[in-house]
């Protein structure tokens, strides 16, 4: 597996598990909706995760949370577009735009995007593959199936790891014949998209099976409905001691890109687990 992630003006160091944090720029992402609205509200919330030890920034303008209302390119563009843009005329940090749409992603690698965070898995949208090879962009290939609609009713796995890892060897076939190295290539197992409870907790019990698919693992369970369901907090807000125990897991079980809201403590946890690994 490579060492190095390699995106369109930025590269990610894998000599430790890296930080992504998360930058949505909608009204109703299912934790942070309407927090970060507006160019100088996100711009402000991106200083803050670099100051926290970001490695890289995650920009969403469309909630992909289970039966999340469609939004119009139009509208998705007037979201991220000037976001992107005003941090990479202020910040030195690599970025990633969270799209399932090529005309998204076309325009956001233009603006600044290294990469492009794909939770379909380029399942939705034919021209995702292409453009982001056109642009020399990099791709986080995402498991899910089914839109945000409608993924909560396929939930149903005889294998979900054996399942998982086929459907992602889908993807990565995908993007690797229109074009796109392996080293610009990650995956994502897809916590909390057509998965239900027992799905979410067997992918994190054998997260490492992935590894035979060769590309790094990137791993979102921050604040997620599945925390909550174990724990009983229904808040997404009161849930970061349960993303922190994912995270340590995570790591320990191979992901090296972890997405999370709450950067600092991410970061502290990944390392601390990083740490114990390196010295085990």
């Amino acid at each position: 597996m490579s060492t190095v992630l390699i995106g369109r003006r930025a590269s990610l160091i894998l000599d430790r598990p890296q930080i992504m944090g998360i930058l949505n720029v909608t009204p109703d992402s299912f934790s942070d909706g309407g927090q970060f609205q507006g160019v100088e509200h996100a711009l402000r919330r991106a200083e803050e995760m670099v100051a926290e030890g970001a490695d890289l920034i995650d920009v969403g303008g469309e909630s992909t949370r289970p039966g999340a209302a469609f939004v119009s390119v139009a509208e998705e563009l007037d979201r991220v577009i000037p976001v992107i843009a005003a941090i990479r005329a202020r910040l030195d940090i690599p970025l990633s735009v969270d799209t399932n749409k090529s005309a998204i992603a076309a325009a956001a690698l233009e603006s600044g995007a290294d990469w492009v965070n794909d939770i379909s898995g380029l399942s939705f949208d034919p021209g995702m593959a292409a453009v982001t090879a056109a642009a020399g962009g990099g791709l986080f290939l995402m498991h899910t199936r089914g839109t945000p609609a409608e993924m909560q009713q396929r939930t149903h796995y005889d294998d979900i790891v054996v399942e998982v890892t086929s459907e992602l060897r889908v993807s990565i076939a995908l993007a690797l014949a229109a074009g796109i190295p392996a080293e610009r290539l990650a995956i994502d197992p897809g916590i909390g998209f057509a998965k239900d409870l027992s799905g979410n907790l067997e992918l994190l019990r054998r997260l490492e099976e992935l590894k035979v698919l060769g590309l790094p693992i990137l791993l979102g369970t921050s604040r997620k409905s599945f925390i909550g369901k174990v724990l009983h907090r229904p808040h997404p807000a009161d849930r970061l001691y349960g993303t922190l125990a994912t995270v340590a897991l995570g790591v320990a079980k191979g992901a090296m890109i972890l997405r999370v809201h709450d950067v600092r403590a991410a970061r502290d946890a990944a390392l601390m687990s990083w740490a114990i690994l390196q010295r085990s």
